[in-house]
């Protein structure tokens, strides 16, 4: 089963990178991002690449810019993620043969978004949004964009967000934080890919 969460590692260091990658895999977790303000992410990055062997979609999040983009896909990366809705960064992820998925909060970023290539919108932060917010936003939406859910939204959330008719989620804080081990992340996403099993019963 492919599951559409993007573990986000904010403050990763490279030295944790392989323990890391192994920990998300073995768990469930197939999309990896390492935030572009951490401690030597490019470093970081190559290393779950190296490690994860085509066992794993791996990228960057906090992506502002198209030189950043350029500097991901000299080292092999295969995601960009960023928290806004830039054309042009999306437009140079597709050239490089990236998956996109920006950072959007109204209609105008989704479409704007959607208009440039994105493979995915990413709704944050979500918690302010909220349900009833992203309910709107998604009557209007092609039916067949993917959506994800971040900021503020754990495994508790799941449920009704899948109702609301989200297609996944990005997990920061509640499942890495600097000065966690690999063990303790292992734990963390188990939780939160039984979650989603539950939520999205086999979907």
């Amino acid at each position: 089963m492919s599951r559409n969460i993007i573990a986000i590692l904010r403050g990763l260091r490279p030295e944790e990178a392989r323990d890391m990658t192994d920990a998300l895999i073995d768990a469930g977790i197939t999309k990896i991002e390492v935030p572009l303000n951490s401690p030597q992410p490019f470093d970081s990055i190559a290393t779950m690449l190296d490690q994860a062997k085509g066992r794993a979609t791996v990228g960057a999040g906090t992506v502002l810019s198209p030189e950043a983009v350029a500097q991901l896909s000299a080292i092999g990366a295969q995601m960009v993620v960023s928290p806004d809705c830039n054309p042009d960064v999306i437009r140079a992820t597709k050239s490089a043969g990236m998956l996109s998925y920006p950072g959007v909060f109204t209609a105008s970023e989704c479409f704007s978004a959607l208009r440039a290539g994105a493979d995915g919108l990413k709704f944050f932060p979500a918690f302010k949004l909220g349900l009833d917010g992203f309910s709107a936003l998604k009557a209007v939406l092609p039916k067949d964009a993917e959506t994800y859910a971040v900021g503020g939204v754990g495994p508790a959330d799941f449920a009704d967000w899948q109702k609301a008719g989200i297609t996944g989620f990005g997990m920061g804080s509640s499942l890495y934080k600097p000065g966690h081990s690999a063990k303790e992340v292992a734990r963390l996403a188990a939780e939160t890919v039984a979650a989603y099993d539950e939520a999205f019963d086999g979907q």
